[in-house]
């Protein structure tokens, strides 16, 4: 307990998720959200409130400390209030950061490129200097698998180049990744990012397949097939994705000593301390087969709207995961089937329809 992690998007649906795991881990957590209105807020509240925090005891206009757990504090802060950043940084003296805050959605940055620009990279410029000035121990942040964009070689390898992003909100996540490089380089910061390959389970975001699929079925709505069903995912349980994040920051990135030959540079390392991991089930699952097992759970067939691919999608995903498992002994153990299970017990608790 003589450190402090500081958790961005902990309201987000893997913040809250590792907030829970390192909470359990009797670690001090700093959990900071601007519970902006991209999706549903009350889903966010539910999220806090789990973890200790409601408007009802706390409101959110100061720092919260949890009702439940008391390593745990909340507080209500945007990446882009530099003050109000910088002033968590140094009174809560953080040590560790694993920053989650990011406007996500693919699609949704083709309507609002500028929200992608303000909160992944100016907010992530903001983190990166808090963790400058205050010698931060290890930084370990969210990227994304849509950097590999039009790179189509499988499994994809945190070794291959991703120079080719199709969507704004992919590239800003490739600028995180560059940025993280520049300050692991300048000050010797150690910085781990994640590329997450499509991560889902209980308290999911609205705007994800999963959510989507299962809400129209439900309600005897169609749901929308891209690519006409032709579409493969490396669907990776939340669970699975904490744990590997909860180990990363554990272990931060170490300089590559074998980096020796600067004319064919490895981009996953550097002679910085600097990593690039894949995080992903690596057992890829069709859309289709994805949404029969919704299906059978539910009993309830969907009505399926056929459609073509959209902008900014990839047809198949498959992560290379050998570099995560070999530096942290990175497993993933929840089988598709299963999370699908646990997210729909959660859906239909949450929602009151059982």
């Amino acid at each position: 307990m003589n450190e402090t992690y500081l958790v961005t998007g902990a309201a987000g649906f893997i913040g809250y998720n590792l907030c829970k795991r390192l909470i359990q881990a009797n670690i001090r957590v700093v959990g900071l959200d601007n519970l902006n209105e991209y999706y549903d807020v009350n889903l966010k509240f539910g999220r806090l409130k789990d973890l200790g925090i409601s408007a009802d005891n706390h409101g959110f206009d100061s720092d919260c400390t949890s009702i439940i757990y008391p390593n745990f504090t909340f507080i209500k802060c945007d990446l882009n209030n530099r003050a109000g950043l910088e002033r968590i940084f140094k009174d809560y003296k953080i040590t560790h950061v694993c920053n989650l805050a990011a406007q996500a959605g693919v699609r949704y940055s083709l309507k609002n490129p500028h929200a992608y620009i303000d909160s992944n990279v100016s907010g992530f410029m903001n983190v990166l200097e808090n963790c400058r000035y205050s010698e931060v121990k290890n930084l370990v942040y969210a990227s994304t698998s849509s950097v590999y964009g039009l790179n189509t070689k499988m499994p994809l390898s945190e070794h291959d180049s991703t120079e080719h992003p199709i969507t704004l909100y992919a590239a800003t996540k490739k600028a995180n990744e560059m940025m993280a490089h520049s300050y692991s380089h300048l000050f010797r910061i150690p910085t781990t990012g994640l590329r997450f390959f499509t991560v889902y389970g209980p308290w999911g975001r609205p705007d994800m397949a999963l959510f989507l699929f299962t809400k129209a079925i439900l309600n005897d709505e169609p749901i929308n097939v891209f690519n006409h069903g032709d579409m493969v995912r490396d669907f990776t349980y939340v669970d699975d994705i904490v744990e590997g994040i909860y180990q990363c920051l554990l272990k931060p990135a170490e300089l590559n000593t074998n980096w020796i030959d600067q004319s064919k540079p490895d981009p996953s390392t550097s002679t910085a301390p600097y990593r690039i991991f894949n995080i992903g089930n690596s057992n890829p699952v069709s859309v289709t087969r994805y949404i029969d097992i919704i299906e059978e759970i539910l009993g309830k067939k969907a009505i399926r709207n056929m459609l073509p691919i959209q902008p900014g999608d990839v047809a198949y995903t498959l992560a290379d995961i050998t570099e995560l498992s070999k530096t942290t002994g990175y497993v993933p153990k929840v089988k598709v089937e299963e999370g699908i299970k646990k997210f729909l017990d959660w859906y239909l608790l949450f929602y009151k329809l059982k």
